[in-house]
């Protein structure tokens, strides 16, 4: 069946069909030609066979399309909204005039998400058109509003009915570019600490050792809570933290990296502490990283005593954590050691995780495999942040992320791309997966 897929893939123009999906803007930060896109998302679905309609969340529309089959009820996540272009200058080509260059499609959206998602729908159309039906029941739910947050995706979820699995296509293969299955992704807490001291900037010479000084106040706060080695000092920080599995370790030991080069590439000669964690080891850890310091002085030092310092920073969260336990405890700690420093919480996401030992892993590997030829490697949680949780948490079912996108996508960035050739497999293995999850029933 794989190679008349393939024979399905190669007598269509499929590149086509991506060129007019990307070429369509549905940038949701903004609302660009997000209800045009909308619609051509409907149309999508529907020439995969599915029974489509738009689904009201209270923003952005979710995109939904049904089947019936024989083997379990699949559903599959991606999102149809895109980042903004940003700078026009910094990209070869038009952003939503796609071209092809050198084996790659380029263009906003390509691998984030069009590309991924269409060639989920593309393997769909493929086992209609060849079999005359679909292996399994299947679910497709377009989210409007990924790139924003997913604020509203718990509504769409509300309705769509709880499915055997969840399969998602976003990111891009492992670094050393081979293909991976991905089982979840760590959470996100983002949040800035506020310290203020006179109502204005006052001359360090006149006022040093008179007037507070708020970025003393925030620096000694911030070295409250993590210790020289490593260790976030925060009572309570990761108090709910699962333990790894068995599984869940054997696979962190199988990831390749080499270490040496992955810290040369960024400039770097040691990771950060603690030093007793391998490399894939601290992507599946709670962090609490620092991403910026400020003194509002618009970079110009002057000698002044600030009137304001700002810590903008994050929490990296995993299985068993909620950004609303966490924020208490760092609520908690600041209200202890610097009561007068403001915490200010924003943007969240809690974490998902499904175990190796869930019982269709083996089964999606072996699918993979079968098509690329050679093992995907299987990743606990992605160092990054997706809104999977409001479906595995909110469905109560596993999820299994199956990233078709190549190293070097450039998402977010200028110049975004797809290697057509990875969509092309993609299809296949889209196609594969559902006729494995079929005889595993």
């Amino acid at each position: 069946m794989i190679e008349q897929l393939r024979a399905w893939v190669d007598g269509r123009d499929l590149d086509g069909e991506l060129a007019e999906w990307i070429s369509r803007p549905s940038v949701s930060r903004t609302g660009e030609g997000m209800a045009e896109a909308a619609a051509h998302g409907l149309r999508l679905l529907r020439a995969s066979g599915l029974q489509a309609r738009e689904v009201a969340t209270g923003g952005w529309p979710a995109l939904v399309g049904t089947a019936d089959g024989p083997g379990p009820h699949v559903l599959i996540y991606g999102h149809y909204d895109v980042q903004p272009a940003g700078p026009l200058e910094l990209w070869t080509t038009p952003p939503f005039a796609p071209s092809i260059r050198d084996g790659r499609m380029y263009g906003r959206g390509a691998g984030d998400n069009k590309g991924q998602h269409l060639a989920q729908l593309l393997g769909l159309r493929a086992l209609r058109e060849l079999t005359g039906g679909f292996p399994c029941r299947v679910t497709v739910l377009l989210d409007g509003e990924e790139e924003i947050g997913s604020p509203n995706l718990a509504e769409a979820v509300r309705q769509v009915g709880r499915p055997d699995l969840v399969i998602w296509s976003d990111g891009p293969v492992h670094d050393s570019g081979r293909s991976s299955v991905v089982l979840g992704v760590r959470g996100i807490l983002m949040f800035e600490l506020r310290a203020r001291g006179a109502n204005r900037p006052l001359h360090s010479g006149n006022w040093g050792g008179v007037a507070p000084n708020p970025a003393w106040a925030l620096v000694q706060l911030l070295a409250t809570m993590r210790s020289p080695e490593g260790t976030v000092t925060v009572e309570g920080f990761a108090d709910d933290v699962a333990p790894l599995t068995a599984g869940q370790r054997a696979a962190l030991e199988d990831l390749p990296v080499d270490v040496a080069a992955a810290l040369e590439g960024i400039g770097a000669s040691e990771m950060e502490p603690p030093a007793d964690l391998g490399f894939h080891e601290r992507l599946a850890v709670p962090t609490l990283t620092v991403n910026s310091l400020s003194c509002a002085d618009s970079g110009d030092h002057r000698a002044v005593i600030p009137d304001i310092a700002i810590a903008r920073c994050e929490a990296r969260l995993v299985a068993g954590q909620t950004p609303q336990r966490v924020a208490d405890a760092i609520r908690r700690h600041v209200a202890r050691y610097a009561p007068e420093v403001e915490f200010v919480p924003d943007a969240a996401m809690t974490p998902s995780s499904t175990l190796p030992e869930s019982p269709y892993t083996a089964t999606i590997l072996r699918a993979v495999e079968d098509v690329l030829g050679h093992r995907p490697v299987l990743v606990p949680a992605l160092g990054g942040s997706l809104p999977i949780s409001v479906l595995s948490d909110g469905l109560s079912c596993p999820c299994y992320g199956v990233p078709l996108a190549n190293v070097d996508e450039a998402n977010h960035a200028p110049d975004e791309n797809l290697d057509l050739d990875r969509f092309r497999h993609g299809i296949v293995t889209a196609a594969s997966i559902q006729l494995a999850l079929a005889a595993h029933s």
